[in-house]
């Protein structure tokens, strides 16, 4: 199974990524905020399908998984930098235990790697 912080860190980006969909976070996207909101949100839907794809496909390599925890922990950065945006919905304890769980993980994988 390899490195269970490195699978506990997709698990929780792939759960953010359904509640980002609740948090509707293509309005907070450049490009898609600027489409009403049934068209954003069926091009963020349908835009996971590649990304979902790529994941699973590159997932046993070891460079995509130290991009992916690397990428994990910008993220939370990235949030925490649109944090006051007007339309961010992530406000909820759900939420950023999601966001600072999988870029705890990917924190830690990527720390177990250089051990």
């Amino acid at each position: 199974m390899g490195n269970v912080y490195f699978y506990l860190g997709i698990s929780f980006i792939l759960m953010h990524e359904m509640d980002a969909i609740r948090c509707k976070e293509w309005r907070i996207f450049p490009g898609l905020s600027l489409l009403n909101d049934t068209l954003g949100q069926i091009i963020f839907i349908f835009a996971h399908i590649p990304l979902f794809f790529a994941i699973f496909y590159f997932l046993e390599k070891p460079e995509f998984q130290k991009g992916l925890d690397i990428f994990l922990i910008i993220h939370c950065f990235l949030h925490i930098l649109f944090l006051k945006h007007q339309k961010n919905e992530f406000k909820d304890w759900i939420s950023w235990s999601i966001i600072v769980l999988a870029s705890l993980f990917g924190g830690l994988d990527l720390f177990s790697r250089f051990i």
